[in-house]
């Protein structure tokens, strides 16, 4: 049915909680629920029982889940993980790609254009978000280095114009050329980030001013005060802190950035600013001790553990295995921050850093039909995006 309504549930507002609360949807937007009485017999009801109801969890980076990544360049792969994280309450993503050669990029974005057009059962695609490969090598954490190279006018160019489904870049801005090369990503309308990048403060404030303003998963891979001369010089962290419209992306899984970090995040940043991310591998959603990030023919081993992805030797993180329930709810139990700024930060403030807000982020009538129903664990009940339903808990009653 293009007619629903969700009722007595705890929907999350601006304002607050509002008990019993109802929502209605008809042709995949939000619409009124007090029109509900004039639809006649032909809608959906459906009963929360009490569970929240809030906007659908937008992920700004993402790489895999269910066993599958966005590198292996298939239609098949990008349904899969779509279909994985809509289970956790992501009713929008980003995929993300890792630093490869250009034959293997011009595939991936192929493989989104067709997969877009297919993606009916899973998390609704918002545009690819090309991680790299304009990095500096000492922070290219579990990126392959044979593939890590100063930014190229003539490749970046070319890359641009080959696919109008690029969203996002992240990149570096201390390499040489990286000051052009974020000039030209925001005349193309692009979003810009900085990524996996030893900028002293200076750099990266040079980046945000050209337009490099978010933080890729703030903390990891990036420099932080570092000291020359008996000086003390403050790096990419500290910008992040003490520019105020910087946006930064968290990966709040308590493992790539633990509670005291979180915390202070919060403190510094507030909701307003930070987008939390999964950064999720293909091992998320999966129980399995061993996993591959990036191409599973040509991609990095690695191992499992301790609720994250990392390399075999443990020298670094190899992405994480989070889902996006998972962010909220570690971001209320170790950062200590509400609910209902908690959810902001996994939908309203990711749609609007992604140009979305329009029609993504919250519950307001007009806006496209992305809700999910969780408890007050933040276990996913259910999840409907554009208005239809695409997973339901049969464990929790609704």
């Amino acid at each position: 049915m293009t007619k629903k309504i969700i009722f007595n549930g705890r929907l999350l507002a601006a304002q607050g909680v509002l008990e019993q609360a109802s929502i209605g949807m008809m042709s995949g937007k939000i619409v009124s629920p007090g029109c509900i009485a004039e639809w006649g017999d032909d809608v959906e009801r459906i009963d929360a029982n009490g569970l929240f109801i809030a906007p659908g969890f937008i992920d700004l980076h993402v790489h895999g889940g269910g066993g599958a990544d966005f590198m292996d360049g298939t239609v098949d792969a990008f349904l899969q993980v779509a279909e994985t994280h809509v289970k956790f309450g992501t009713t929008a993503l980003s995929p993300t790609t890792l630093t490869s050669e250009l034959a293997d990029l011009f595939r991936i974005l192929d493989a989104y254009s067709e997969a877009k057009k297919c993606n009916t059962k899973g998390a609704e695609f918002i545009g690819v978000h090309l991680e790299g490969p304009y990095f500096a090598l000492n922070q290219r954490g579990a990126q392959n280095p044979a593939y890590i190279r100063n930014p190229d006018p003539e490749e970046y160019r070319k890359i641009m114009a080959y696919s109008d489904d690029i969203a996002r870049w992240s990149a570096a801005p201390e390499l040489p050329g990286a000051l052009e090369f974020g000039r030209y990503v925001k005349s193309c309308g692009k979003l810009l980030a900085l990524a996996h990048t030893d900028a002293t403060y200076d750099e990266a404030l040079a980046g945000f001013n050209v337009g490099y303003s978010l933080a890729t998963h703030f903390y990891s891979a990036m420099s932080s005060v570092t000291r020359k001369d008996a000086r003390r010089i403050a790096g990419t962290v500290e910008a992040g802190y003490l520019i105020d419209e910087m946006d930064v992306e968290v990966i709040a899984d308590g493992v790539h950035v633990p509670a005291p970090l979180l915390k202070l995040i919060y403190k510094i940043k507030g909701p307003d600013r930070i987008a939390l991310v999964t950064d999720a591998m293909r091992a998320a959603g999966m129980d399995v001790r061993e996993s591959v990030l990036g191409n599973e023919r040509t991609g990095l081993r690695v191992i499992v553990e301790d609720g994250v992805a990392k390399l075999p030797d443990r020298t670094a993180f190899a992405g994480s295995v989070a889902t996006a329930n998972r962010l909220v709810r570690t971001m209320m139990r170790e950062g200590e921050v509400p609910l209902l700024d908690a959810v902001k930060m996994m939908t309203e403030t990711p749609a609007r850093i992604a140009g979305l807000l329009d029609r993504k982020g919250t519950l307001d009538v007009g806006k496209d039909a992305d809700v999910v129903l969780f408890d007050a664990d933040i276990n996913i009940a259910m999840t409907i995006v554009n208005g239809d339903i695409r997973y339901k808990n049969k464990d929790i009653k609704i």
